[in-house]
């Protein structure tokens, strides 16, 4: 049984997901090296937080890729499925320390 092709928008929301994790990535490498710096308000286990999310997230991308790979889904699912468990941890994460900002903002 063939599958179907992705379709022009069915791709282009496969990188729009890729696209903004990449944004939230960086927005929170540029947030906690500021915060090693002492020029952002980071919370005291942030170090070792952003060093032990790491195994679990990928984790959770692999097996959802991995399994959406073998039920026989197209390429931009298999990516979507890796992207989205890295996606709601890096947009969590940014909320959470630009939140830490907005509070310090609001004392001073």
């Amino acid at each position: 049984m063939a599958r179907k092709a992705a379709t022009p928008v069915q791709i282009w929301r496969t990188c729009a997901g890729l696209g903004m994790l990449a944004f939230d990535a960086q927005a929170v490498v540029g947030m906690r090296l500021l915060g090693m710096s002492g020029a952002w308000p980071v919370g005291r286990g942030e170090n070792r937080k952003m060093l032990s999310e790491k195994p679990p997230a990928f984790a959770k991308a692999a097996t959802a890729a991995a399994t959406k790979a073998a039920f026989g889904g197209r390429p931009d699912q298999v990516l979507t499925a890796a992207v989205k468990p890295l996606a709601k941890i890096a947009r969590a994460n940014r909320k959470r320390l630009s939140g830490k900002a907005a509070v310090r903002r609001k004392k001073t």
